[in-house]
């Protein structure tokens, strides 16, 4: 199982799908990586020769910032945002959906389970 930046690169999956296992490649880059490797993009790690296997090593080393250096770059920037105090960093600081979406409903997944809040009770004075 090749190794990269940290992380066992499946075997068995294509190349391009494969190299995605990394945090900060995706499909796109995954197909820019391999085409400059001059690997194919159906190639499964498993077949890569040591040299192929280093050329995709040196590659991403170079020319991209990925996994814990890529996190440590998303936590700064947003722990900027944070400290400024704009509209994002409030979001982010108050755990709210960042970009604009609805939160009357939807957005669970950034606000966490539902708290429930008891109802205000109906008066029952007549007029």
């Amino acid at each position: 199982m090749p190794r990269i930046e940290g992380v066992d690169v499946p075997e068995d999956k294509r190349g391009e799908i494969a190299l995605t296992e990394i945090y900060g490649v995706g499909r796109s880059r995954a197909n820019e990586i391999l085409d400059k490797a001059e690997i194919s993009e159906s190639k499964r790690p498993r077949k890569w020769t040591e040299s192929e296997t280093k050329r995709v090593r040196r590659i991403i080393e170079e020319d991209y910032t990925v996994e814990g250096q890529l996190r440590t770059e998303v936590q700064m920037n947003i722990k900027r945002l944070k400290d400024i105090g704009c509209y994002r960093g409030k979001r982010h600081r108050e755990g709210l959906p960042v970009n604009g979406q609805r939160t009357r409903t939807n957005a669970r997944t950034r606000k966490g389970k539902r708290k429930t809040v008891a109802g205000r009770k109906q008066s029952t004075q007549k007029k």
